[in-house]
C-alpha cells in the first residue's frame, strides 16, 4: 500500500500589482469600503500581451515544483489542471501544460470545482497514487479572473474581489502509512448552483444568442455572487469539513500546524479561526496582497508557508476550501 505526499511547490503571480486605489479610478469604490468587506488591499492582473495566460501561469508555477521535487517533466505520470477559467472552452488546459512541458505521452484532467477545485484535485491524485496507478502527479490551480471581469461601479461586488496567479505541487508515493495525505473529504449541493455562477456563455445561452441581443444589461457572462448568502454557506462549510477531518485524523485543532484555507473573504477565514480557537500562527492568509485567485489560491498559499519555514517535516497541515457549486472539502497532511 501507498500513501501520496507532497514533494515540490511553486507559484506565479502575474507582475501587474492593481491597488485598491487604482480600481477607485474606474469604479465607484473605496480601500476602506475593499478592506472592510475582503481584507484584500491589491491583486495581480495578467498585462494583456504579457504572454500569460492560465496555461502559461499554470506551467511556470510547474516548472518551479518539479524542479524543487528534484524531477524532470519526463517523470510526471500524470497532470490535474483545477480551474474555472481555462485557455479555451475545450480542450482543457491540462493538454497545453503537457505539450508547453513537453511530456511525450502524459494524461491530462481539467477539474472544473471551482475554489474547491484544488481541494478535488489534491484528493483525486491522492487516489490514483494510492491504487499505484501513477507515481507523480501534477496538480495545478491557475486562474486568469482579470480578463471576464465586470471592471465597472456596476460589477464592483464581485470585481474587486478577484485576481489572477497559479500555483503547482508534485505528488510521489511514499511506504511511510502514516506521512502524507492522510485524508481527504469532499462535498457537494447542487441546489445553490446559481448563487455563484457564471451562466454564459454555455450550451444553454451560446455565443450567437448573446451577440444578436447585444444586450447592454445582459449580465449572464460576467460572474454572479450573491455574496450574503455565499457567505453564511462557507463559514458553515468551511467549519463543518475541517472538523470531519480532524475526526477522521484524531486530531485535535491545538495540534494543526497550519490551517490553509482558500482566500475567498479574510472575514470568513478569521471565523474558521476563531471557531476553532486558532493562532494567527496556526492559519495562513495572503488575500490581502492577491485577492481571490480561487482555483490558485490554496497552492499558492500553501507554497508561500512552506517557503517562509511555517511548514516542515512533521507540520500538521490542513487545506480547506469551499465554493461555487456550492462545493467544500478538506485534506489532511502529515507533512
Amino acid at each position: 500500500m501507498f500513501n501520496s505526499k507532497i514533494i515540490g511547490l511553486g507559484k506565479y503571480l502575474p507582475e501587474n500589482v492593481v491597488t485598491n486605489a487604482d480600481l477607485e479610478k474606474i469604479m465607484e469604490t473605496s480601500d476602506a469600503w475593499i478592506q472592510e468587506r475582503t481584507g484584500i488591499k491589491e491583486r495581480r492582473h495578467i498585462t494583456k500581451g504579457d504572454g500569460n495566460s492560465t496555461s502559461v501561469m499554470g506551467v511556470k508555477a510547474a516548472r518551479i515544483a518539479i524542479e524543487r521535487a528534484g524531477l524532470k517533466p519526463q517523470d510526471i505520470d500524470f497532470i490535474l489542471f483545477a480551474t474555472l477559467s481555462p485557455d479555451y472552452y475545450f480542450p482543457g488546459s491540462g493538454v497545453l501544460v503537457q505539450e508547453a512541458l513537453e511530456i511525450p505521452d502524459c494524461p491530462a484532467m481539467d477539474i472544473r470545482m471551482q475554489c474547491s477545485g484544488f481541494v478535488y484535485a489534491v484528493a483525486t491524485a491522492d487516489q490514483f497514487i494510492k491504487t499505484g496507478m501513477y507515481k507523480n502527479v501534477l496538480v495545478i490551480g491557475s486562474e486568469y479572473h482579470s480578463g471576464g471581469l465586470d471592471m465597472t461601479t456596476r460589477g464592483r461586488n464581485v470585481s474587486v474581489i478577484f485576481g489572477d496567479g497559479a500555483g503547482a505541487v508534485v505528488m510521489t508515493r511514499t511506504e511511510n502509512l502514516e506521512e502524507g495525505i492522510l485524508s481527504s473529504h469532499l462535498h457537494s449541493e447542487g441546489k445553490h448552483a446559481e448563487e455563484l455562477s457564471l451562466i454564459g456563455p454555455s450550451t444553454g445561452r451560446w455565443v450567437p444568442e448573446i451577440i444578436e441581443t447585444n444586450d447592454p444589461e445582459d449580465l449572464s457572462y460576467y460572474p454572479y455572487m450573491n455574496g450574503q448568502f455565499v457567505f453564511k454557506n462557507a463559514v458553515v462549510r468551511f467549519s463543518e469539513v475541517i472538523k470531519e477531518g480532524l475526526e477522521k485524523t484524531g486530531w485535535s485543532s491545538n495540534q494543526i500546524g497550519m490551517l490553509i484555507p482558500h482566500q475567498a473573504n479574510l472575514r470568513i477565514a478569521q471565523f474558521v479561526q476563531k471557531k476553532f480557537g486558532l493562532s494567527e500562527n496556526q492559519v495562513y492568509n495572503n488575500i490581502e496582497r492577491y485577492g481571490n485567485t480561487t482555483a490558485a489560491s490554496i497552492p499558492i498559499a500553501l507554497t508561500e508557508a512552506w517557503e517562509e519555514g511555517k511548514i516542515v517535516a512533521g507540520t500538521k497541515v490542513v487545506l480547506a476550501a469551499f465554493g461555487s457549486g456550492f462545493t467544500w472539502g478538506s485534506v489532511m497532511i502529515q507533512w
